[in-house]
């Protein structure tokens, strides 16, 4: 994200003591990250002609197994940019390895606005799954037809994923007139649903195996 000051704003500093509240990009806990000892934020306005004042500074997450180093840029307790970027919260458990890395590297192209290549990297996620799952087929659609009929999802699962084959396909050909329409929202939304689908192959069975036991614990 690139993001534009205007010009003749005297700069100033100030010490590091905003809230700054993100979920960190390693660790992915969210929480408000530790200032930098004795690194003051950069301080753009904030002055009768430019009242809104835009802040550049630094901050370490506060998890002591992780401190990872992030730098930012705020506006009115709103953080515009981070790096590295906040990255969209995902539950790995119980999803097979090379399904988790794929949709991970979605993640990470979403997070550095790399948009059509986040579509592709969800389109991929699905090919990951249909392949763990042992659906065949020549194209993508025909193993997500297949897929169909080894698990059990609701059916709009099941034509939320047709809908994330159309996305990657789009993303993945030049000559396609949605090439150009695939954004932030989109990929938001493909990701959203692609957590969705994961959440009740892999996850689901998993919380309702806990509960029996904690049940039967208790009885």
């Amino acid at each position: 994200m690139i993001v534009q000051l205007p010009k003749g704003i005297p700069v100033g500093t100030r010490g590091p003591d905003s809230q700054v509240r993100l979920r960190c990009p390693v660790c992915r806990h969210l929480a408000t990250f530790d200032p930098v000892a004795s690194a003051e934020d950069v301080m753009f306005g904030g002055i009768k002609s430019y009242p809104i004042a835009t802040y550049l500074g630094q901050r370490v997450c506060p998890n002591t197994d992780c401190r990872t180093h992030i730098f930012f840029v705020m506006r009115q307790d709103q953080i515009l940019a981070s790096y590295p970027p906040e990255l969209i919260d995902f539950d790995t458990t119980n999803i097979p390895e090379k399904i988790v890395s794929t949709l991970a590297e979605a993640i990470v192209c979403h997070a550095n606005g790399c948009y059509t290549a986040a579509g592709m990297m969800v389109r991929k996620t699905l090919e990951e799954m249909c392949h763990e799952r042992g659906a065949t087929g020549h194209t993508l659609k025909a193993r997500l037809e297949a897929l169909r009929t080894l698990v059990v999802l609701q059916p709009e699962l099941i034509e939320g994923m047709t809908e994330l084959r159309f996305l990657g396909n789009d993303a993945a050909h030049v000559e396609s007139h949605e090439y150009d329409s695939i954004g932030k929202d989109e990929i938001e939304l493909a990701i959203d649903l692609t957590k969705l689908v994961l959440q009740a192959l892999y996850q689901t069975a998993s919380l309702l195996d806990r509960l029996r036991a904690r049940k039967k614990q208790s009885s």
